[in-house]
């Protein structure tokens, strides 16, 4: 094992009820003001060091931290340059791609993915001379050809290069008419659902969750997918005016009532609670409400980074 010693059997949540096939090292997860922990989920399947990020708001600090416990060992550069093997960018919002554009001069080639709304933000508002440099492959001349933008699509999955893993998009709204993603990753049978920044479909004027519920709601009765990460960034108290395509504690429960019925249940089911926004006591709040609405015996998971899961 050249860079990265994993210690998850002594210091991960282990999620059980079938095989475990996924780690994943939460190197960000907070939305927003803290810029040392933003949105970032290393994800690699058990017993590998290929990792690929789901979002990348903070990449450096998160791997640093993460020596810092002992679950990876290495110089930080070098992980990042061999055991980084892509991104998976949920949308363009900064609290998302940060840690990618601070860190792409000392990065290694390797794939962006994405939908094509989120990567045409990435080379028209990121990746260009005269904002940064452009390490993309398109965009802006010259190009220095570092990253390779690869377009994603709900309709076919999508091979994670460097790793035995597979992905399927779908959009998500995110304060319409701006979108998100979700990513649904796929090792051999097994599943796992992340997504990015999402408000309710109520709120939304939209069906993007239900449609998504309804996709997946096959994979839970069959236990295959392993787990949801999914946003909760305001308290109940945050008026709908204010949300800017957030979720709040109540709004994410109605939102797994729907998928509660369209997949037969959610008793013990890991939900794993991202993008608490870090304003005064919110963070708090946030995880009270749902502990206290958690009429459906979710297994709510509140992510610390740096520390490992598995699933």
């Amino acid at each position: 094992m050249k860079n990265i010693v994993s210690i998850f059997t002594a210091i991960s949540l282990s999620i059980t009820g079938w095989s475990q096939s996924f780690q994943v090292i939460p190197l960000g997860v907070k939305g927003g003001s803290d810029e040392s922990n933003l949105s970032c989920y290393a994800l690699a399947v058990k017993g590998t060091e290929n990792y690929v990020c789901l979002d990348a708001g903070t990449i450096h600090y998160g791997i640093q931290k993460t020596a810092e416990l002992g679950v990876l060992h290495g110089n930080v550069e070098e992980i990042i340059q061999n055991n980084i093997k892509g991104y998976l960018i949920s949308h363009a919002h900064l609290d998302h791609v940060a840690g990618l554009i601070i860190n792409s001069p000392d990065d290694s080639p390797k794939p962006i993915y994405g939908l094509p709304f989120c990567l045409d933000i990435l080379k028209d508002k990121y990746f260009t001379w005269k904002n940064w440099a452009n390490f993309s492959n398109e965009g802006d001349k010259p190009t220095l050809n570092k990253y390779r933008y690869i377009a994603l699509s709900s309709d076919q999955e999508t091979p994670l290069e460097n790793t035995t893993m597979h992905v399927r998009t779908f959009a998500l709204s995110h304060g319409n008419p701006y979108e998100s993603s979700a990513f649904l990753i796929r090792h051999e049978q097994h599943y796992l659902l992340y997504l990015g920044d999402t408000g309710a479909d109520a709120i939304e004027k939209s069906d993007k969750l239900y449609r998504l519920w309804r996709e997946i709601g096959l994979l839970i009765k069959s236990k295959r997918l392993a787990a949801i990460f999914i946003e909760v960034s305001f308290p109940n108290e945050q008026p709908e005016s204010k949300l800017f395509g957030h979720l709040t504690p109540k709004l994410l429960m109605a939102e797994m009532k729907i998928l509660n019925e369209l997949s037969n249940g959610l008793t013990g089911f890991p939900i794993v609670i991202t993008h608490r926004k870090p304003l005064g006591d919110h963070e708090t709040k946030i995880k009270e409400q749902l502990l206290r609405s958690n009429t459906l015996s979710l297994k709510l998971i509140f992510p610390e980074q740096g520390r490992p899961l598995e699933f």
